[in-house]
């Protein structure tokens, strides 16, 4: 009987970039989970290979019911949650994030079926207490936003029931690249600063507004983040699926911490235009909930033998909008 592979989350950003990953290497035998609702995630979609495509509710009830006991289930890759930092119903986050994946790690326990599930760099919280992704750090964590949180329950629930040993959870940093279109305020801002800068007049001095810092120790626009290009996320997420024998929590990152005024530099460097910052406010309903810094540690990683280098910073952004953005393509375009 011929393997199957679950992505859940499978038409949005990371989960749409696994199916592209896979189909390259020659499999399709995938079935796709998601809730397509109004967004145009759907597209992700349009030139993958994929057998089935299942909604999400149904997905959990076929589950629980013992519909898929029989399916030659080789892995699931549990992506689909409730991304958004700023949705102010804790109770959807709890629903999305923790009780709906607590379900689909029982069952891939049960079932002894490779279990790889999106965590995230939101865990770590204001970074006060650095970015190491070994276990017996995570009840000293306090994440800023309830999106953080929702992901710490889950990581903390499967340290609890000595669950973790047996799957992997991977704590996805900054994220960006081609099929993030979809997110709304939830994309990069390698694409915000895109659209800020085709937004405005030719007449007129082409700028990006940035966020001032609210913090000494801070120049406004050297805010620091890991940013990670989506290329390289995948790659370090399927090195868990060639690899079985590695379990636990791992940080998806570059290492690298990169400021703002760096990034919009480069957006403006790859539309061949003078770079321009305006910096602003800071919205008062962030200022408590925002990070200054974020860098993965990625010993734990390369100690189990992932040895590529990320995508130069400069290189990542000017292939994002030069070979996609500009072109409206989509990962499997190419």
């Amino acid at each position: 009987m011929k393997k199957i592979i679950i992505v859940t989350g499978g038409a949005g950003f990371i989960g749409s970039a696994i199916v592209w990953f896979l189909n390259k290497k020659g499999f399709d035998n995938i079935i796709v989970v998601d809730s397509l609702g109004i967004s145009d995630k759907w597209k992700n979609l349009v030139k993958l290979k994929f057998s089935d495509y299942i909604e999400k509710e149904d997905f959990l009830k076929n589950l629980l019911e013992g519909n898929y006991d029989d399916l030659n289930i080789d892995t699931i890759f549990h992506m689909g949650a409730c991304s958004s930092t700023i949705n102010p119903d804790k109770r959807y986050y709890v629903k999305n994030n923790f009780e709906y994946s607590k379900e689909v790690a029982k069952f891939s326990v049960r079932k002894n079926i490779r279990f790889i599930y999106a965590s995230s760099g939101a865990t770590y919280g204001d970074g006060s207490l650095g970015f190491s992704d070994d276990e017996e750090r995570l009840y000293l964590l306090k994440p800023l936003n309830m999106y953080g949180y929702s992901k710490h329950m889950f990581d903390l629930w499967l340290k609890q029931n000595g669950i973790l040993n047996k799957v992997v959870g991977l704590k996805y940093y900054n994220v960006f690249g081609p099929n993030e279109y979809h997110k709304g305020e939830m994309r990069s801002f390698v694409i915000k600063a895109y659209e800020q800068i085709m937004s405005q007049n030719d007449s007129e001095i082409k700028k990006v507004k940035l966020f001032k810092s609210h913090r000494p120790d801070y120049k406004d626009g050297e805010q620091l983040r890991d940013f990670v290009y989506i290329k390289d996320a995948v790659d370090m997420t399927m090195f868990f699926y060639e690899n079985r024998s590695q379990n636990g929590i791992f940080n998806v990152g570059t290492g690298n911490a990169y400021t703002f005024n760096s990034l919009v530099e480069n957006v403006f460097f790859a539309l061949g235009l003078k770079p321009h910052i305006e910096y602003i406010d800071m919205p008062p309903n962030i200022i408590n909930q925002y990070q200054y810094y974020t860098k993965a540690e990625v010993k734990k990683i390369r100690d189990c033998g992932y040895k590529k280098e990320p995508t130069d910073f400069a290189i990542a952004i000017r292939e994002y909008i030069q070979d996609y953005i500009l072109k409206n393509k989509f990962l499997s375009d190419y």
